[in-house]
This record gives structure tokens, sequence and C-alpha cells, in this order.
């Protein structure tokens, strides 16, 4: 065993010697690196994160006493294994965070689970992750996990990956054993497409994990622990172009001050004076002052938490994000349809046609699974296509639709803008998580989805208006609660249909019983609600029929989505703003939702504490205060008569 190991080929790859790391080092700035382990049950992670804290006098003396024997000897695996639970049955459970330093660098070690089980704990032990560290049993070699939680890292991007085959004392220092496994790497390193540097070590007696070991005379690659002071931590692109601040807190600190907007940025930079844009609104404003912890700074640079104000007082909100307003910026995708990589964490599997909270950034929106693309298998790493069902721990590719816009990266080029978690709205609990492939635009009237096309009708649409009479179109009527559109709607279908048109009235209230029944009263919920039946009327426009549909509608852009809907398809649409004032239809209150919502017992309802915005242009307005209902009802179907004229 005199023979050294040379640095490998392909997808392996052995590092230089880096300096001796118990040295003073004064010429380079202390940094912090992020660092996750990884593996399958019994590889001995907790124990090589002893030996790291142990090794590097990292320990407080009291936890050191704790865990020592009577013969003073550490038991290193429950230096991390916090819980008791953990030390019971000798495994680790949850996520356990440790620190130690060397004079060069900060380390935040995550000690992930090795369990099946508790494989979701791998996606958030590694998802901000600088080095995954995957430890590998020198007598098993790789597992089914270890491949798992390969390609977890290599999922999540993690930008350094480094196996350590411990245990190599219990196999007597073997080189043909550590060649063995090492091997076994490299063809996991291919499959994967990922680079892994391979070092063996005895994590319980400390060989090669800070301090090299003359048991293994034929390796001349780095310590673990030299490898990981080796690793170029590249600082994050300062770029104003590529800004994004997602807003996670509102709040004006005094009555003389403005509003100021905090969170923690994801990408690129942002100083005073940079013209910024607030999405998915698009509304325009300049940063007029800034604060971090450095009372000083002007320019803040991701990942720094910041607090800034803008030169407008405009409609910002928990969710929103703010990116840079430049020319050549570089922007999200405004999307309702994702396509991700989801790793599943529940017991019960995953269908298509699911629905769950999706969880991005600051931001939470409804979302359904729209299909099951692919599934790794975790044994061959091979994708089965089109599979029925994710099961627990199964990663697969799937296409989420959201209720409302997601401001969304792709994965790739942001870590932070490009993954979400998914959330059981029943439990609360969080079942899933995933990384963004793609994210599809939403743009009203066009197609956005690649698997399913729209399949023109097999009649003429004017042939089928000559034969039945008639020419379809949507009447579209807006106003405040209980201003009186859902009356004037019953009595505009009864008279269409009494003088012989087909006509069917969409009521906001019926919609949501069926429709839109996984909808709640959120923004987002209630732009998802008006998207569907804006759909809707344009499928009934189309047929000859004349939909009327009767919702709130308070938003301006929410209402041009159905406008766009039915435009886009060359189709009638007649916006009917319902103007009775708010004093009296809080007077009417037939729901007894006004009183409530003065009470505080309802929140977000439109009129009281959620904003509504009348239509500009409208193609008819009526108060239905103290008039005449048949009357209103006239002056609506003069104006769709006065249409159909106009077509002909």
């Amino acid at each position: 065993m005199t023979d050294t190991v040379p640095a490998r080929a392909g997808n392996l790859a052995a590092p230089a010697h880096a300096a001796d790391v118990t040295a003073p080092v004064q010429t380079r700035r202390r940094q912090l690196l992020r660092m996750a382990t990884a593996g399958s049950v019994d590889d001995g992670k907790s124990t090589l994160i002893g030996r790291l804290l142990f090794d590097t006098d990292s320990l407080p003396t009291d936890h050191l006493d704790a865990v020592t024997d009577d013969g003073g000897t550490p038991d290193l695996a429950a230096l991390s294994d916090g819980l008791r639970a953990e030390r019971e049955q000798g495994i680790t459970i949850d996520v356990a965070y440790r620190f130690f330093s060397t004079p060069t660098r900060n380390y935040i070690l995550s000690d992930t689970p090795g369990h099946e089980r508790y494989t979701r704990n791998m996606f958030t032990g590694a998802s901000n992750a600088h080095v995954a560290v995957l430890l590998v049993d020198a007598r098993a070699g790789v597992l089914r996990q270890t491949r798992r939680h390969a390609r977890i890292a290599s999922l999540l991007r993690v930008p350094h990956i480094v196996a350590a085959v411990n245990k190599i004392d219990l196999v007597g220092y073997e080189q043909a054993e550590f060649d063995r496994v090492a091997d076994e790497l490299d063809v996991l390193a291919q499959r994967l497409g990922i680079e892994l540097t391979v070092i063996p070590v005895a994590a319980k007696d400390g060989d090669n994990v800070v301090h090299p070991s003359t048991n293994t005379p034929w390796y001349d690659g780095p310590t673990l622990l030299q490898y990981l002071e080796d690793i170029d931590l590249a600082a994050p692109k300062a770029s104003a172009e590529e800004l994004r601040l997602p807003v996670q807190w509102v709040s004006r600190p005094g009555a003389e001050y403005k509003r100021r907007y905090t969170g923690r940025l994801s990408a690129g930079a942002i100083r005073v004076g940079d013209e910024v844009a607030v999405l998915p609104a698009g509304t325009r404003s300049v940063v007029t002052a800034l604060d971090t912890l450095d009372a000083e700074r002007t320019t803040a640079v991701a990942p720094l938490s910041v607090s800034i104000e803008l030169a407008d007082e405009i409609d910002i909100g928990r969710g929103d994000v703010i990116v840079s307003a430049k020319a050549d910026a570089e922007l999200p995708t405004l999307g309702r349809e994702l396509v991700a990589h989801v790793c599943w964490f529940a017991d019960a599997p995953l269908h298509a046609g699911e629905r769950l909270a999706l969880k991005h950034g600051t931001s939470v929106v409804r979302a359904t699974v729209g299909e099951l693309a692919s599934r790794i298998d975790p044994e061959t790493l091979t994708e089965e296509q089109d599979p029925i069902r994710l099961d627990l721990n199964d990663i697969g590719v799937v296409t989420i639709r959201t209720s409302s816009v997601v401001t969304a990266d792709e994965y790739a080029d942001n870590r932070d803008g490009g993954s979400f978690i998914l959330i059981d709205e029943h439990s609360n609990d969080t079942v899933g998580a995933g990384t963004i492939l793609q994210a599809r635009a939403a743009k009203p009237g066009e197609r956005v989805r690649n698997d399913v096309k729209w399949h023109p009708s097999a009649l003429d649409r004017h042939h089928r208006w000559g034969k039945i009479a008639q020419q379809g179109a949507t009447v579209w009527l807006t106003g405040l609660p209980a201003s009186g559109k859902s009356t004037l709607a019953v009595a505009l279908e009864q008279a269409l249909v009494e003088r012989g048109d087909a006509a069917y009235l969409l009521d906001g209230d019926n919609v949501r019983h069926g429709l839109s029944d996984d909808l709640g009263f959120s923004p987002g919920d209630r732009a998802e609600n008006i998207r569907r039946v804006g759909h809707l009327t344009r499928l009934f426009a189309d047929a000859g029929v004349i939909a009327i549909a009767s919702l709130v509608s308070p938003l301006e852009s929410d209402r041009a989505i159905a406008r766009e809907l039915n435009h886009a398809a060359s189709l009638d649409f007649v916006e009917v703003h319902v103007s009775t004032p708010l004093a009296e239809c809080e007077r009417r209150d037939p729901k007894r939702l006004y009183a409530r919502a003065r009470a505080g017992e309802l929140r977000g309802l439109t009129g009281v504490d959620a904003p509504y915005e009348p239509p500009r242009n409208p193609d008819i307005a009526v108060d239905t205060t103290d008039a005449d209902t048949d009357r209103l009802v006239a002056r609506i179907l003069e104006i769709i008569d006065r249409r159909r004229n106009q077509a002909v």
C-alpha cells in the first residue's frame, strides 16, 4: 500500500493541498460557508460533525463534559444529536445546526437525517448550502439513500459536493476498498452530471478529517477541512439589473415617516436613487432611503436584509417583489403555471388534480397539480414517464397551476426566486418542495400551455349563430356588495329569455359553490375566480348564448382579463357598472356583511377595508337607488341590440 491515489478522471476531482488551517491568517477576510451533511443511516454523519467540532476546538466545555464518559472519551455523535429521541434511537431525526470556525472561515453546518422517512429535512438543510458532504460507509458502498441524497443535492444545485468514504478503519485502511467505493461514486457522478471529490476518512479517530492520516499513505489528497477551506466563495454579482427584493413587511416608523418596505435581497443590488418597479402590478418609483445594520451604507447587495423608502406612496404588500426598472433589467416571469422538480414529503401520495397551498418567497397562493410528467427512480436514477402518482420521498417533474400570478425565476438563475414549498391547507403540514424549471407567463386570451391545444369547433361560428338566429355575447355586471347586481342580472336574464333569446346567468355566489369552491377572497383568489368566469363566458358566448356574469370584480386589472379573453375570441363584451353608492349599499346590507365588517368580525370586504376600482369607461353605468329595474334592464337590452345590429 505504498502507491498514492492520483486525481481521478471524469467527474471526480481532487483539489490541491490547502494551507495549514491551524496557522494564523491575516490576509484573508473571514468568510461564511454553509455546509450540509447527507447520506444513509449509520454512515457516520453525526460522528463526523462531532469530530470537526472537537478537532477545531469549537465545543463549549459544558457541552463536551455532558457527552464524555468516565474514561474521558467523548461520544462524538451525541454532540450533534440534540433531540432525546435521536440519542435514544441512535439516529438523526431533525436538522441539527452547528457552528464552528477556523482562522479563515466561519461555518454553519446542517446535519441532515439519513433515514428515508426524513428525506424532507435533507431539502431543508441543503437548500442554501455552499457544499454538501455525502457520507458513504466504506463497507456498504453506495446505497439507495446515497443516490437519493446526491440527486437532491444536484437538484438543489449545491455548488460543491464532496464524498467522505467513512469508516475506512473498519476495512483495514485498504486502498482497494476505497477504490471500489470511489468507482461506484464515479458512476453516480456521471449519471447526475456533477463533479465529486472523494476523500477516505475515519471520523471516529479523526483520520483525514481535520488532520492528515498516517494510516492512508496511499492517499495524497486534502483532508476534509482542507477541502472546505479551499472552496472559492464567489461574492454574489452586485448588479442592479438583477435586483430581487421580495417584500416581507410593510411598516411606518412614525407619523412623520413614509412607509418602509422590508425584506432580504435574493439577487442583485439596490442603492438610493435607483428606479424600481413593483411586481406583479408594475408600478414604478425611485428609492429615496435605504436602511441596513450599517447606518452609513447607501448600497446593499444580496443577501443583505434591507428596509427601503420610495418616493411615491404606492400600494405594496407582503409577497410583492421589487425589481429594477432599467431598460436592460433582467426581470422574472409573471406566471400562473410552473414546471418544477418536486420532492414529495407526505405519506399520502400526490396525484394530478390535488389542491395545495404554494409558498413562494414571501407570498402564498393556492395551486392545483396539473400534470405529473415524470418520476425519478431512486435506485437506478432513470425517469419514469407519466407516473400515476408520487409517493413519499419521490422526486418528479410536475406542472402546477396557481390561483394568482407568481413572480418567479428559474432555479438555475436564482435559488430563492426559483424555489417553493407545498403546504396541505387542512393540516398546515409542508408536504413537498420544488425547484422551478420553467415559469410560463400569464397572458389573457393567449394559450400558455404546451401540453393542451385549443381545438376550434367543427361548426363555423356564424353558421351556428345563423341557424339558431342569435349572436352570443357577454354582459358583465360589476359593483359593490349589495349594489343590486344580482337583482338586475336576474331581471335581465328573464327579459332576454321572455323575448326568445338564449341567456344564462353566472352569479358570483353560485360559481363559488362549484367551479371556484377551492378559492378564498384574497386578491389572488379573486383574480383567479374572475379568470375562470371569464373563460366560461367566452365559451357560452361562442355557443351563441348571452352569458350574464354578476360579480363584485373590484379591480380594473381583473375585469380587463375577462374583457380581453372575450375580445381575443372576437366576442362582444358589455361592461355594466352598477354604481349604487356605498351608503345605500350599507343601508341595504341583506347579508349583514357591512355590519360585520364595521364591527371587526369580517376583514377584506370590498368598500370597507378592501378597494373597489370603478370602471373608467363602462359601456353603461346604472344606479339602482330607487330605480325602476325594468327601465334599467331596457337600457342594457338597447346596448345589446345596438351591438348586434352593428355586427350584421
